[in-house]
């Protein structure tokens, strides 16, 4: 029996099956220990964006652990690269102003974001603003907020009530929203989350004009609202850095990781609205609140470098038409038999959610042994989402290789 226990595993399978170990990557590809290659639908998990295999983030991650591997940015503490990292992140804020707090992942973020509104309402005045909000289907992170928020019910089950003050509300329904309103009262509630396309709970792209309609009316009833930008962020909602700038959102608070680095180093960023941090910078109140390995300065280097890769090869415009080659090659697979919907048409994901999806983690090693590396995602839904520099061959070849997984 191995050592490593897995995350959202049935070790028991795994003990009895064994594992499937991933050697290296390039580009779109992965190697089993075997030396066999895979197509890799889900970029690593949905976060390596440029690629596997970018020596350029490698070797500047290198030199940086040589310079200064990390010091902690706790009080006025900061390392050049952190600093430089911020600005940049800074310039490309869905909100002009932004403060950036860096953490060291998405499941970091949301406990931050949750934890930032609770106190930023007390800081002006309104202590009993402390009801967090999220969605069916919705997955926010393993930290304590991600799971009480989470719409996952498996997700939180056995584990009793972490968080009293979570509510969870219809996912595709703003006037779920107005509904719970009504029943707490606005003067209660501190924040709503949304991914503005749900992820791991299944790919769920948002109805037409939700996201504005939610935004609406956070604002009109003075209660934050917080984009989980962890899966979206950095390019993966297609041509634009983040879904909050694509659909104009201007949230209150916006969490990052996965793109951030494209998963070379562990990183998360969370972008924080002027008016939010004001009471926070204007002297005399602390935040008591950070991650000693949040803004690692390696990690900081991985990002710098990433985004360098991003610009001056364009991949939020290869994001983009990425968008509509996933549709294009993906949405014909939904008239067949055992698939009863192809999500797809928004961001550089897809989902074929399958009729039975019981079938869906035999479907996992079926691809595999077609070739092509994927997971289950939400109920029953193989999740695609693959890197930028994906060509569009290969994104074909993908679909067919599905198809024949099919049968």
């Amino acid at each position: 029996m191995g050592s490593l226990w897995h995350g959202f595993a049935d070790m028991g399978a795994v003990e009895r099956d064994g594992a499937f170990v991933v050697a290296r990557g390039d580009g779109a590809y992965i190697w089993d220990e075997a030396g066999n290659q895979y197509l890799d639908a889900t970029a690593g998990l949905w976060f390596t964006n440029v690629g596997h295999g970018r020596r350029e983030i490698a070797d500047a991650v290198a030199k940086q652990l040589t310079d200064l591997a990390h010091y902690s940015n706790f009080g006025d503490l900061a390392s050049p690269v952190l600093r430089d990292l911020a600005e940049r992140l800074a310039a490309i804020a869905p909100v002009p102003g932004s403060k950036i707090f860096f953490t060291s992942g998405g499941s970091d973020g949301i406990d931050t974001a949750a934890k930032l509104a609770r106190r930023y309402w007390h800081e002006v005045g309104r202590p009993d603003k402390t009801i967090v909000v999220g969605r069916q289907k919705a997955y926010h992170g393993m930290h304590v907020a991600g799971t009480a928020l989470s719409g996952l019910a498996p997700n939180r089950e056995g584990y009793g009530e972490f968080m009293p003050d979570a509510r969870t509300i219809e996912w595709d329904q703003a006037k779920s929203l107005t509904a719970l309103i009504e029943e707490v009262g606005a003067e209660r509630i501190a924040a709503f989350f949304a991914e503005p396309i749900i992820g791991a709970g299944g790919v769920y792209l948002p109805p037409e004009g939700y996201l504005t309609e939610v935004r609406r009316i956070c604002r009109d009833n003075d209660i934050l609202f917080v984009a989980d930008e962890v899966v979206t962020g950095f390019g993966r909602i297609g041509g634009s850095w983040f879904a909050s700038s694509r659909f104009d959102l201007e949230p209150d608070i916006m969490t990052t990781a996965k793109g951030l680095t494209s998963g070379y180093v562990p990183m998360g960023a969370v972008f924080v609205a002027p008016r939010i941090a004001e009471p926070f910078f204007s002297g005399g109140v602390w935040w008591r609140h950070g991650y000693t390995y949040g803004g690692h300065a390696a990690a900081a280097a991985a990002a710098v470098a990433n985004l360098d890769i991003i610009e001056r090869e364009n991949l939020l415009e290869a994001s983009k038409n990425l968008e509509a080659l996933l549709h294009e090659h993906f949405a014909p697979l939904a008239d067949h038999a055992r698939v009863s919907e192809v999500r797809s048409g928004l961001g550089a994901v897809a989902a074929i959610q399958l009729a039975d999806p019981a079938e869906a983690l035999g479907m996992v090693k079926t691809l595999r042994a077609h070739g092509v590396s994927t997971r289950a995602a939400g109920a029953g839904a193989l999740q695609i989402s693959p890197t930028f520099v994906i060509t569009e061959a290969q994104v074909a070849e993908m679909a067919e290789r599905f198809a024949k997984a099919l049968g």
